[in-house]
């Protein structure tokens, strides 16, 4: 499914317009520089968690040193923050079955 999709069958369950629907899609999960819900969240270290769906959490990955399999030479990989989804047990259950 995609972004299209999805705001299409938000819009047809909640009865609103699919206009309106991108729209909400958007203000949740947009990853543009200071928009997005999820983004603003994670961006200030800070998780977003629906019970039952599950959490969006940002990681730290420090510094260390890495092998440029090109060269064989030793490079330097920097530090940096990334996103991680882990879902929910409601979820997972759903799915497994």
């Amino acid at each position: 499914m995609n972004k299209k999709e999805f705001a299409e069958k938000l819009a047809k369950l909640e009865d609103i317009s699919v206009a309106k629907a991108n729209s909400i899609l958007t203000t949740i999960f947009s990853c543009e520089d200071r928009k997005g819900i999820i983004g603003i969240e994670l961006d200030a270290g800070r998780s977003v968690t629906i019970p039952g769906f599950g959490s969006f959490i940002t990681k730290h990955r420090k510094a260390r040193k890495g092998i440029n399999p090109a060269t064989g030479q030793e490079i330097q990989i920097a530090a940096k923050n990334y996103p991680v989804f882990k879902a929910g047990k409601t979820l997972k259950d759903r799915v497994a079955t």
